[in-house]
């Protein structure tokens, strides 16, 4: 490191009010880190409700920065920059965020940079694990699947990725679909640990298609023709059935982003040094499991942030603001807020686009 810097970051781009204070010096920092999630407020709906995520995020996010801030004992003057997020998401929960970080910019001075949220995941091994470039990363969570050839801080080569549900998508999914609570990736794993996943057959789906594109939403609809079909010979399902739904479900998904990584390590054009995964799904250790194995197979370190930095967090937008400084990359003052925001704008959109840009 060339000199300390000190970010506040800022990141509201889905149903996590967050903010964190990250220092970079002779080793990074996180000198704090303050997530408010939103579950109780969207339970009822069966997913988040972008309104009122976004109503949250506008009430919250001052008294969350507040707190950072003093749990890292560092003042607004101490900073060197405000790094927020500034898309891909739901855009009134990234405009509650922008507004934020522009009005402490005005009252301080400080420089904002705009971070991508999927650089955020995406840089998160650098933060944890000083990973060098390149490295081959699973970015899986409840918006985006995609493999990325990660070759520097803003340069990101897309691989793959899904056509159609997101993994995290699928689960939330699930969940509903077997009267279980949100967010779903939690309760389809607790379910999934006390079932059978070779009881019902399910798709794995693209498999028998080459490269490591990914589609989950037939599997879904496989777990919703089983459930469908209990209910008719039998009235209902178990808990029992519920559990064993979520065991095979799991185990098809798990064998899937597997089967893909694999691949998604033979299409790189140069030796990665890692294989990593970021993002909410990679906190489900049967999905961990696998993925560790691939990697031990291609003679690769596998690297998975700590569970709380696999989620949402604003430690990896601060720390990715701080790559940015560091590799002399500024942000236009002018920059607006992004509901789409491809980290490989050179590639091809894999969900289509239209007025806003390319979706993914």
């Amino acid at each position: 490191m060339d000199r300390t810097l000190t970010l506040l970051g800022i990141e509201s781009s889905c149903d996590d009010t967050a903010a964190a204070v990250v220092r970079a010096g002779i080793r990074p920092e996180i000198l704090s880190s303050e997530v408010l999630g939103q579950t109780d407020l969207h339970e009822a709906f069966g997913g988040v409700v972008p309104e009122i995520a976004a109503r949250a995020h506008a009430e919250r996010l001052d008294s969350v920065v507040e707190v950072a801030l003093a749990k890292a004992g560092v003042r607004l003057d101490a900073l060197d920059a405000i790094a927020v997020t500034a898309g891909p998401g739901l855009i009134g929960g990234v405009l509650s965020g922008v507004m934020l970080a522009r009005g402490l910019s005005a009252a301080t001075g400080l420089p904002l940079v705009a971070v991508n949220h999927l650089a955020g995941h995406a840089l998160t091994p650098r933060l944890t694990n000083d990973v060098a470039f390149p490295y081959l990363m699973l970015l899986v969570s409840g918006g985006h699947c995609q493999f990325l050839l990660v070759k520097g801080v803003d340069r990101f080569q897309r691989l793959g990725g899904t056509i159609d549900d997101a993994p995290g998508e699928a689960f939330d999914k699930i969940a509903k679909l077997l009267g279980l609570p949100q967010p779903g990736g939690p309760s389809v794993e607790r379910e999934a640990a006390q079932g059978d996943p070779l009881r019902f057959v399910l798709p794995r789906p693209l498999l028998d298609r080459e490269g490591c594109d990914m589609s989950f939403s037939g599997l879904k609809t496989a777990v919703l023709r089983a459930r469908e079909g209990l209910v008719a010979s039998q009235g209902g399902i178990t808990v029992q059935d519920r559990r064993d739904l979520c065991a095979g479900f799991q185990a098809a998904m798990s064998e899937v982003l597997a089967a893909k990584t694999a691949r998604a390590l033979a299409l790189c054009d140069t030796r990665p040094t890692a294989m990593c995964v970021a993002g909410g799904v990679a906190a489900n250790r049967s999905i961990r499991a696998m993925l560790e194995t691939v990697s031990d197979r291609a003679g690769l370190p596998f690297i998975a942030p700590p569970m709380r930095l696999c989620t949402d967090n604003a430690a990896m937008i601060a720390w990715a603001g701080i790559e940015r400084l560091q590799a002399g990359l500024t942000t236009e003052p002018g920059f607006v807020a992004r509901p789409r925001w491809p980290l490989d704008e050179t590639a091809p959109a894999l969900l289509g686009s239209g007025k806003k840009g390319a979706k993914a």
